[in-house]
């Protein structure tokens, strides 16, 4: 077996275990989980299909799955909070616990901290590059006037745009195919999540949910936590309105 063949295993197996583990905190003992495949699987939305995550790609670390809210997250429920340091992103519960997803940031962290609240949610939504990019990049001119949705279209499957009061801050929580990326800080700007993410982050939240952003400077996340990120991977979405793909 190559030294490929045997870190795509182990992959495997983190991942598996990632997605699997007992729900510590159901009462009554254990309850079922979905499986990475169920996750993270080739899925069809809106007659697009989105292509599995490759195995190997995304570091387990960074899988959807339910956490306790850590001490130092806002703990007001139906909060999204972002980690931008520990590279994670929190949709807080009601019961101590929360949804906790991996994510991209841009190159330098996350250049913006502090509360914002969703005022639009788009589904494959169309990218429209910001007039500097136009004229620094030859490779977005053909698209000064707007990227249809797509796999291609860098907003990914979903988007949420974040404002403070009636300004657009200019940055979005977004979809990608790219799970190498995620955990790093490699993207434009803004919030990336793998598409499954998205979608699923995008069916459990509303228009007016309030968006905090931690700043860059944290990086205390203790050893535990960074070893043993968590109790279980959460049920699916709820089935989301008519004109979002199912989840």
């Amino acid at each position: 077996m190559g030294i490929g063949s045997a870190r795509a295993l182990v992959a495997v197996g983190l991942l598996s275990l990632v997605a699997g583990c007992s729900d510590l905190g159901a009462p009554g003992g254990t309850t079922a989980t979905p499986t990475a495949d169920a996750m993270y699987g080739r899925m069809v939305d809106d007659g697009i299909t989105i292509p599995a995550v490759p195995v190997g790609k995304l570091d387990p670390r960074f899988a959807r799955r339910l956490v306790r809210t850590p001490s130092y997250i806002p703990d007001e429920a139906g909060t999204i909070v972002v980690d931008t340091a520990n590279r994670y992103l929190y949709l807080v519960q009601a019961d101590g616990t929360s949804i906790r997803y991996g994510i991209g940031v841009g190159r330098q962290g996350f250049a913006w901290s502090g509360e914002a609240t969703i005022r639009e949610k788009q589904h494959w939504p169309r990218w429209v590059p910001p007039p500097e990019m136009v004229a620094r990049d030859p490779n977005a001119v053909p698209w000064a006037k707007g990227m249809p949705g797509g796999l291609d279209n860098p907003l990914g499957a979903r988007a949420m745009y974040l404002f403070q009061g009636n300004k657009d801050t200019l940055y979005r929580l977004h979809g990608t195919n790219d799970a190498a990326s995620i955990g790093h800080a490699v993207s434009s700007g803004c919030v990336r999540l793998l598409n499954q993410d998205v979608i699923d982050l995008y069916g459990r939240v509303k228009i007016g949910t309030k968006v905090t952003v931690l700043p860059d400077g944290y990086r205390g996340i203790p050893l535990v936590e960074y070893l043993f990120p968590g109790i279980t991977a959460p049920t699916a979405a709820p089935t989301p309105p008519k004109n979002i793909g199912q989840i």
